[in-house]
């Protein structure tokens, strides 16, 4: 009867109600809301990581040319492809954008190229070669795990196969005599390979899931206490309304609650203003991907007329010039956080080097020079040292040690870049700071 209960309660799934669920559930992995960047591992690493793994390829090859040509011999050991490897590794210490942070996405496709070649491709080669013997067996069986570890397993997958096949077909094509290899030995290198190969695809899926979920469980968290937030701000905004409407019109009283009022509104602006920030930092992997066209011109203006300046003499120290105007394309919103904060840094360093401001002591001009747009900040500030000027874009680091978070700059950069510009910094201690963002005029 149990049983009998059981079957009509849980009556068996048809096949065509399995087929749309699992159409809906691949739908929903393939959106572009759950889908992370498939460069995402790659445009997002840490400089000391891009560095290791050139300096490991570049001096792990002519190590093991050694080790397996004179100290534990293999029949087809190749040292002009060793020093090929060698050379693809020193490509990525010295090519320009590889190792900043975040690099382009050039730079991810050049890492992407190096890596296959010096992974999939060269281990099958190899390992064709030598009649896939238990040494290249073991080599070909952690390459798979070390290529799903250094970048998305979609690529690595794609890349591993690839690979393979393009070496298989090289081999047969013009490689060297290799020995037989058994049905025996065929089939037990198989199934090693295809359980080493099973493993990083596995691992590869779950560091993906890993990173979407810290990444969706920071901004959920963010986003839940920016609204927490922004509930007692709106209360205090409406509490400066309530003293500007209540003060009165004359008298020495009524100028001082005007001024309250007015520095309760600034404070609200701001702090508001900063939660736009930090939210937006925190979505350095996750930048809006579409773009419209932007007029520099506009956009400067309308950044520095929203600004939340403390005083009056605060904004009379910014002067906007417009030498020729210029459009691009990028996105709005994120470029209007890369004006603030700039200005931002720009009246914080002014306000260190002096406090009685003058018209143009941050003075910001748009222009063109060589079919590019520029956007150029010029301040005269404290200025930094040449070692300051090689680190402020990378994330975490900041010369405000007491409220800096240090993600403002990197987060310039990233917008920037994926609008396919530059910007760059030229200071002189004591002598102010020139940040220049270059963009293509579109």
């Amino acid at each position: 009867m149990n049983e009998d209960l059981h079957r009509a309660s849980f009556p068996p799934t048809p096949p065509r109600a399995l087929l749309e669920t699992l159409a809906q559930r691949l739908r929903y992995w393939a959106s572009t809301e759950v889908r992370p960047s498939l460069v995402e591992p790659i445009l997002h690493p840490s400089q000391w990581r891009i560095r290791a793994l050139g300096v490991s390829t570049m001096v792990g090859h002519p190590l093991f040319y050694v080790t397996w040509a004179w100290l534990l011999p293999q029949p087809h050991e190749d040292l002009l492809l060793r020093v090929l490897m060698a050379i693809a590794g020193f490509l990525l210490l010295v090519i320009p954008g590889v190792t900043t942070s975040p690099p382009s996405r050039l730079a991810a496709f050049t890492f992407s190229a190096i890596f296959w070649i010096t992974l999939p491709w060269f281990f099958s080669w190899m390992y064709f070669c030598n009649g896939g013997n238990p040494v290249w067996l073991a080599s070909l069986g952690a390459m798979l795990l070390i290529y799903y570890h250094l970048t998305d397993w979609r690529l690595a997958t794609i890349g591993a196969i690839s690979g393979m096949l393009v070496a298989w077909l090289m081999f047969h094509a013009f490689g060297p005599e290799a020995p037989a290899i058994s049905q025996t030995m065929a089939l037990t290198n198989t199934v090693v390979l295809a359980f080493c190969w099973f493993m990083g695809l596995t691992l590869g899926l779950s560091s993906s899931n890993l990173r979407r979920e810290q990444l969706n469980y920071t901004l959920g968290t963010m986003g839940i206490m920016a609204h927490e937030l922004r509930t007692p701000l709106a209360t205090m905004q409406l509490i400066g309304e309530a003293l500007r409407n209540e003060a009165p019109q004359h008298g020495e009283s009524a100028e001082r609650l005007q001024d309250l009022a007015q520095r309760l509104n600034h404070l609200v602006r701001n702090m508001n203003h900063q939660i736009d920030m930090q939210i937006t930092n925190a979505r350095l992997m996750r930048l809006a991907g579409h773009t419209e066209r932007i007029s520099a011109a506009a956009l400067v203006h309308d950044a520095i007329a929203e600004y939340p300046f403390r005083n009056s003499r605060e904004r009379g120290a910014v002067v906007v010039r417009v030498h020729e105007d210029f459009q691009f394309l990028g996105t709005p919103g994120l470029f209007r956080q890369v004006i603030d904060n700039l200005t931002k840094n720009a009246l914080r360093s002014l306000a260190a080097a002096t406090s009685a401001t003058q018209p143009g002591d941050l003075l910001i001009q748009v222009g063109s020079h060589g079919g590019r747009g520029r956007i150029v900040f010029t301040d005269n500030g404290v200025g930094m040292d040449a070692e300051l000027q090689l680190r402020i874009f990378q994330p975490f680091f900041s010369t405000d040690r007491g409220t800096g978070h240090g993600l403002g700059l990197a987060f310039c950069q990233r917008v920037v870049q994926a609008a396919h510009g530059t910007i760059r910094v030229k200071s002189t201690p004591h002598q102010g700071a020139v940040f220049t963002i270059e963009l293509p005029a579109a």
